[in-house]
């Protein structure tokens, strides 16, 4: 089954959907779906509602495949059912959609110019042995760039191939996540640092081993292309990083062999208050179109 999987991954149609918002990001989520804060007096109250938009996305019959190739969950999305099934495994067995687990704990302060991941907990091993239970093909963690300061943007690849490297080791597959936030005042910069470090980061990997990329879209037209050709490298997704969903897939669609992962760009138009009609036609247009430019 893994290797059907990896072979899915590596040349399968379609983008990955990021449903991973955390405590941090969720407020905003149920705001943008027109759920406002006071709404919910308690943070299991509000992934409640979110879990709920969730489950609305995922059983909605526009997410399939092959438009839909994988979804990143946050960790206790994966706790929780969907149609009586634990969500990873009704994404796999119900879908044929891969799931993925987003396994960091948030952003440290910044420092040299960038937001370091928090430090993992022991348990790490733990919850990478209960996710590949359920059914869990991989893991995303991210970090921040916000100005382009060399030694900065070299931590942030070095952590993040380190714990991918444990990740691995635990039958699991890494997405690696240096965001580039994209109102850095240099972001060319950074995306010219972040490259050379990604290179030495593959360099760095056991041979037969391979990751995911998901990075900010780029200033320059291609600028991540090698990384697409690079047999260390599954595939390489794109993050909307608050780009509007016409400005990502315009992007993302000049950037060949990239595919999408996004989140905002694909919830943008959802509203809680729509008719089954009105949401399924406003995921369905989402879906069509960042699949389309995924496709480039």
């Amino acid at each position: 089954m893994k290797n059907e999987q990896i072979q899915l991954m590596k040349h399968g149609e379609g983008f990955i959907a990021a449903l991973d918002q955390s405590g941090g990001s969720t407020p905003k989520a149920l705001e943008r779906y027109g759920i406002q804060n006071d709404a919910y007096s308690s943070e299991d109250a509000m992934f409640d509602l979110v879990h709920s938009m969730r489950v609305r996305i995922m059983t909605n019959p526009s997410f399939a495949r092959p438009r839909v190739l994988a979804a990143i969950l946050f960790e206790g999305t994966m706790h929780r059912d969907v149609e009586g099934m634990r969500t990873s495994q009704y994404l796999w067995e119900q879908k044929n959609i891969l799931p993925f687990l987003k396994v960091d704990k948030g952003l440290a302060d910044e420092s040299d110019g960038v937001q370091l991941m928090k430090p993992f907990e022991d348990d790490l091993d733990d919850r990478l042995e209960e996710a590949r239970g359920l059914g869990v093909f991989g893991t995303k963690m991210r970090s921040v760039i916000k100005a382009n300061i060399q030694q900065g943007i070299r931590d942030v690849v070095e952590q993040q191939f380190k714990l991918a490297s444990q990740i691995i080791a635990n039958g699991l597959v890494p997405i690696i996540e240096p965001e580039i936030d994209i109102a850095a005042e240099d972001k060319a910069g950074c995306e010219l640092n972040l490259r050379e470090s990604l290179r030495d980061g593959l360099a760095s990997l056991d041979d037969g081993t391979a990751v995911v990329f998901k990075l900010t879209l780029p200033e320059e037209a291609g600028f991540y292309s090698e990384f697409c050709d690079n047999q260390r490298v599954l595939r390489v997704a794109a993050l909307s990083g608050g780009y509007s969903q016409e400005e990502s897939n315009r992007r993302l669609a000049d950037n060949h062999k990239m595919i999408a992962s996004f989140s905002r760009a694909l919830t943008e138009y959802l509203r809680v208050s729509q008719s089954e009609g009105d949401f399924t036609g406003a995921l369905d247009n989402a879906i069509g179109s960042i699949a389309a430019a995924s496709a480039t």
